[in-house]
Parts: C-alpha cells; sequence; structure tokens
C-alpha cells in the first residue's frame, strides 16, 4: 500500500482525537517503505541525519546535510516535514531562507526547536519562516520537558509565546502525564505535537487526550541500530536472526518506484 494524499494537505492531517502518526526516517529508502507501508507524512530526524555523518546533533553542523535528505525526498509522493533543529542559525532571516529552500523541494513541514534559549528568539524565527513561506506548517518544539525541568508556567509561556509568532503546531516532546497534556490541549489554539514513548501513553490513549501528531523522533533509527547489533549476535552465536528482513529484491523495489513517481513529477 503507498500514501494516498488524495489532496489532503499537511496542516489537515493533524486532527485532534485522530492523531497524525509521524515516522522519522534517515535516508531515501526508510521513507520509502514507511511511505508503502501507508504513511502519507514522514518526517526526518535530526539525530539519525548527523549520526550518519559522524557529526553532533543540535549543534548546529548539518545544514547542508539535512537540506540534502530533504531535496532527496521532497519530490515523493508523500508529505515531508524537516526536523532543522534550531534552524542551524540565529539569525532569523537565514532560518527563513532555509525554509524558503525547503519549500522550493517539496517540504510541507519544518520543526524548529528553542533548546532551552530565549523564547523570544525561536519567536522570531516562527515569525521570519511564516512570513517568507505562508504555506510551511511550522512547528515549534519547547524543550522544558525533553532537557529541563518540565516547569508547567515556562512551558505555557513559550508556547504562547510560538503561537503569536505564527506556529501552525507546538511540540513538547518528553511530556508523558496524561493531566497535563490534556490541560494543554484545552489552553492551546494550534494542535499538539507529542513524542512517542514507550514508557508513555499509548497511541490510542494519546488521541483520547486530544493529541493532534504523535512523532517517533529518532526511535526508529535506534532501532535500526539494535536490529543490526542483535543480528550481528545472533550470527556470531550460531543462530538465524530474527525479526523482518527485507529481501534484496523488495529493497530493489522501493528505489524503483520512487524512480517512477520521480519521474512522473518532472514531466506531469
Amino acid at each position: 500500500m503507498t500514501a494516498d494524499l488524495s489532496g489532503t494537505s499537511f496542516a489537515a492531517l493533524h486532527r485532534p482525537g485522530e492523531p497524525l502518526l509521524l515516522p522519522n526516517a534517515w535516508d531515501h529508502a526508510s521513507a520509502a517503505a514507511l511511505a508503502a507501508r501507508g504513511f502519507p507524512a514522514i518526517a526526518t530526524s535530526s539525530l539519525a541525519v548527523a549520526a550518519a555523518v559522524g557529526l553532533p546533533d543540535g549543534a548546529a553542523a548539518t545544514r547542508e546535510h539535512t537540506v540534502r535528505l530533504a531535496l532527496t525526498l521532497g519530490s515523493e509522493p508523500y508529505h515531508l516535514s524537516v526536523d532543522a533543529e534550531g534552524g542551524f542559525s540565529d539569525d532569523p532571516a537565514e532560518v527563513a531562507r532555509l525554509a524558503t529552500e525547503l519549500w522550493a523541494v517539496g517540504v510541507a513541514g519544518l520543526n524548529l526547536e528553542d533548546g532551552l534559549g530565549a523564547s523570544d528568539l525561536l519567536a522570531a524565527k516562527i515569525h521570519a519562516v511564516k512570513a517568507a513561506v505562508p504555506g510551511m506548517f511550522v512547528n515549534a518544539r519547547t524543550d522544558t520537558y525533553w532537557s529541563g525541568d518540565g516547569d508547567e508556567q515556562d512551558t505555557l509561556r513559550r508556547l504562547d509565546a510560538y503561537q503569536q509568532a505564527g506556529a501552525d503546531g507546538v511540540f513538547v516532546p518528553g511530556l508523558t502525564d496524561p493531566a497535563r497534556i490534556a490541560g494543554l490541549v484545552r489552553r492551546l489554539g494550534v494542535p499538539l505535537n507529542l513524542l512517542h514513548s514507550p514508557a508513555g501513553p499509548t497511541v490510542p490513549r494519546l488521541a483520547e487526550l486530544g493529541v493532534a501528531r504523535i512523532s517517533l523522533g529518532s526511535l526508529l533509527y535506534r532501532r535500526a541500530l539494535g536490529a543490526a547489533l542483535d543480528a550481528m549476535d545472533d550470527i556470531a552465536a550460531g543462530r538465524t536472526p530474527g525479526g523482518t528482513t527485507p529481501s534484496y529484491d523488495e529493497v530493489c523495489a522501493l528505489e524503483r518506484r520512487v524512480s517512477v513517481s520521480r519521474s512522473a513529477n518532472s514531466t506531469g
């Protein structure tokens, strides 16, 4: 099954109570395989992009690599959202130029994070992006729970600033408390995005709470690395590796499907 967008905008996929389950890919094959399973939107993972080239995550070091991946994926038959850390710059105008560049290659969404820095800086970046590319879905992430102490008032203050700056959605990774999630949903004027946690509420429970988007972050990439290590341990011990293993032909077929779609896009 391939993703069927049927004219649905990326923004329209964010439905409270019926959330967009957004898997994060790290290369052409992983994105194509996920789209073939029927996911209408795919995101990139900043950790995976950084790790693939041996650079640190969250250090504004992977702008070139992120744009290159977006160029590879942006013309494919699914909505693409790009994790751009803090926009790879403290200059709002430069972040707006990045958004314009990504929009031109087919990117529908942009994830920008505050890293617990000044909220007015991220707000300025959001404002600049929306002024330059009004159609770009800007998902504003605050790290108050991810790398902070989960201060509720600071979270609300930051999210208010990002909404006022024009954010189309807000992302609070690390938030897992159902009561606080429900409270945020009631207070926000834009869709709430949370990060799936194996130890947190399930996808059905998050839907009940009114969450509109559930991201997988780097989980799939880390699971893939773990599966490779487990397979090597099994092989070394004389065991047959378990789990799903796509065949050589199945992987090649992903490339053929994408090549066909790319050709159609270039001639249509």
